[in-house]
């Protein structure tokens, strides 16, 4: 995924499906230097991990 798109999901009012390595996650911000964001799985253990934008895939 890009950082264009990643912007655009973070700033719109819908659900949309992202997923990191096959599991879907929410993603909660996008760091300054463009190349990683922090997400969460979705459910209830809301693990947080620092992942390479790269390898976040939009469903």
């Amino acid at each position: 995924m890009d950082v264009n798109r990643i912007k655009q999901i973070l700033s719109s009012s819908s659900d949309i499906d992202v997923n990191y390595n096959g599991v879907s996650v929410w993603i909660d911000s996008l760091h300054e230097d463009g190349k990683t964001a922090t997400v969460h799985l979705r459910g209830p253990l809301e693990e947080k991990s620092v992942v390479e934008i790269t390898e976040l895939e939009e469903v």
